[in-house]
């Protein structure tokens, strides 16, 4: 029984077929396939039809969503393509992932801009909106010029309140200079797919997010979203194949035309295309399946575990039971015993659970889409039993 389905998605039929296609019509035909795909007219580009069938789902426009190949790779362009000098903070929290840190540190390392790192709670258990979000308060300080935060944490389950907290910055942000306000990045991608929530009405500038998790999309694919006001102020990272006024300069040898854009992120180069293409139909997949009911069933599940969880004797949960605070990663730990122990031992009872890999890890229980409430009961069934041996 599959409880790490949040890790990488198992392609589902819809979409598995729509990677089938393209693969053997790019094996029949790669150039032509290749140059109407990515170069053609807008009814021909299929890299135009994923940004329009993602964008119902996120909320935006079509023309707002950069295509990139996962998580990592929106933060790093979102971070490198921010204009930041000597002088400016980059605010963060201790809880955020290694690949977050990690794009901050090495775009601070270019730009000379300070990094800090917040608490949002010291029990992620007990944590809740009002203490979050007066953290955050606290934590920007007069040089703060952005803030990374995660929507929700693959370390403690926790799911932050960003709505709250995109309003707390934009009171903050209203006695501001424009050149001084605070411009939050987000890690979307353990909500993005599993929350009843439009990401591009959620308040954060940059939301970023692999597709190849909860949205079930091809692996290998992923976005970032932001307002045509916030793609302005980003400088591209990587060479674009998405506008052609790019290539249209470049031939004119003088520089491109209008404002930066969300295609100008999109990096290019060649790709796996038929699962970049595909991912138009995972999001054709998840209209049909509803978010209010894929984030009702997600919850649903979710609260039996850690429900469950928190009856085991010598077990301590660190998830959020409040709902509102959770998602679908409960985050746990037995007395006695290592996550990776109780992983191992969960995998001899033909349970796949996870461990968190971060400095303090535990065990991870995740309820998806390919579960039912009667698998939660055997996974708890048979963590009593490790909990016992």
């Amino acid at each position: 029984m599959h409880f790490s389905g949040f890790f990488i998605a198992s392609h589902p039929e819809p979409v598995r077929q729509a990677i089938d296609a393209f693969r053997r019509t790019l094996d029949e035909n790669p150039l032509l396939t290749v140059e109407h795909g990515m170069f053609g007219s807008d009814e021909q580009n299929l890299e135009r039809k994923v940004r329009e069938a993602a964008a119902p789902y996120l909320g935006g426009r079509a023309d707002d969503i950069a295509l990139t190949g996962s998580t990592t790779m929106g933060l790093a362009l979102v971070y490198h393509g921010l204009q930041l000098q000597p002088g400016d903070e980059i605010l963060t929290t201790v809880h955020d992932h290694v690949v977050h840190h990690e794009a901050i540190r090495l775009s601070a390392m270019r730009n000379g801009a300070s990094v800090r790192k917040i608490r949002l709670f010291e029990r992620s258990a007990d944590a809740t909106v009002e203490g979050i979000v007066a953290a955050v308060r606290e934590g920007i300080g007069p040089k703060t010029r952005v803030l990374g935060i995660t929507w929700v944490q693959s370390s403690t389950g926790l799911r932050a309140p960003v709505r709250q907290i995109a309003d707390a910055v934009a009171e903050i942000n209203a006695k501001r200079g424009e050149d001084q306000r605070v411009r939050i990045v987000m890690d979307g991608v353990h909500g993005f797919g599993c929350i009843d929530a439009a990401a591009a009405e959620l308040g954060v500038d940059y939301f970023c997010a692999g597709t190849h998790k909860w949205i079930l999309g091809p692996r290998g694919t992923g976005l970032v979203w932001a307002s045509a006001e916030n793609w302005e102020r980003l400088r591209p990272t990587i060479p674009s194949f998405s506008d052609l006024e790019l290539y249209e300069a470049w031939k004119d040898d003088r520089p491109p035309r209008g404002p930066n854009v969300a295609a100008r992120v999109t990096p290019g180069g060649f790709h796996a295309y038929e699962h970049h293409w595909a991912l138009a139909s995972a999001f054709a997949l998840q209209q049909q399946l509803q978010r209010p009911r894929v984030a009702a069933r997600v919850a649903e599940l979710n609260g039996r575990i850690k429900d469950g969880l928190a009856g085991i004797p010598g077990l301590t949960l660190h998830t959020p039971r409040d709902p509102g605070l959770s998602a679908g990663i409960c985050c746990f730990e037995l007395k006695g015993k290592t996550p990776d122990q109780v992983v191992a031992a969960m995998l001899t009872r033909k349970v796949l659970a996870s461990s968190s890999p971060y400095a303090v890890s535990y065990a991870r229980l995740a309820g998806g889409l390919m579960n039912s409430p009667d698998q939660v009961d055997q996974a708890l069934a048979a963590l009593r039993e490790v909990a016992k041996s």
